[in-house]
């Protein structure tokens, strides 16, 4: 690592699995890892910034609605005033339900939407505003098998998803000749983490026989995704175990 920042990652929704696996990969890259969640889980979020920071990165906590679009404002003011320029953003909400369609109130879809989706776009604007006077930067979208087939039970999770995978499409064709690389990262099958390990008992060999997929290998696929040179950019790829079914 190196002793000067080489500028700030945002990861917007840096939980315990992938998006705290992408803020430690770009923090190892010597870029400061600027991590938010939402304000009720900030002693989580602070753990893993206090992690990242042990380990010989550079690391900052935010508690932040990605919904609410003045919190996102001030969250990249404040972070290009106090950390550095924003080289890359991650957007990493999921949102992952499951509702039989007559058990989909409005409430849930509306709130999936805002979560995967709406806080996608803002999430996206915000790094546009910041990055395009430099004419530099990376903006990467988590996605999900359903963000290109809605399967049954999961209506408004689809929804949001597809409803993203279309802002980033968007974006890159916006963005990418102004010099910033927008890549949407669809993301096909279970997950180490707290929901797996709850729900497979026999994770462990699963992981040994590379089953599940493993938060640092994505991460290394988001950093290699920052690294394209611009003459080969790709704006979306999909990972997956290579036992899964597709």
């Amino acid at each position: 690592m190196t002793d000067q920042p080489k500028g700030a990652c945002v990861v917007i929704g840096a939980g315990d699995g992938v998006g705290g696996a992408i803020a430690r990969a770009f923090a190892a890259e010597g870029l400061v890892a600027c991590v938010t969640r939402r304000p009720r889980h900030e002693d989580q979020l602070q753990a893993l910034a206090d992690e990242i920071i042990a380990a010989g990165g550079q690391a900052r906590a935010y508690g932040v609605d990605a919904r609410e679009e003045g919190e996102m404002t001030a969250l990249f003011d404040r972070i290009e005033a106090e950390v550095g320029p924003i080289e890359v953003v991650v957007f990493n909400i999921g949102a992952n339900v499951r509702f039989p369609i007559l058990e989909t109130t409005s409430r849930v879809f509306t709130k999936v939407w805002e979560m995967a989706c709406f806080a996608g776009f803002l999430t996206g604007r915000e790094a546009a505003r910041v990055m395009l006077p430099r004419g530099r930067g990376t903006i990467l979208f988590t996605g999900a098998t359903a963000s290109v087939r809605g399967r049954e039970g999961f209506a408004a999770f689809a929804a949001a998803k597809h409803g993203l995978r279309a802002v980033a499409q968007s974006l890159a064709r916006e963005l990418g000749p102004q010099g910033i690389h927008v890549a949407h990262v669809v993301v096909d099958g279970a997950i180490d983490g707290v929901f797996s390990r709850a729900n497979m008992p026999d994770i462990e060999q699963r992981l040994a026989q590379d089953l599940v997929l493993k938060p640092a290998d994505i991460a290394a696929t988001y950093v290699a995704l920052h690294r394209q040179a611009r003459s080969a950019w790709t704006h979306e790829l999909d990972i997956r175990p290579w036992s899964e079914n597709w």
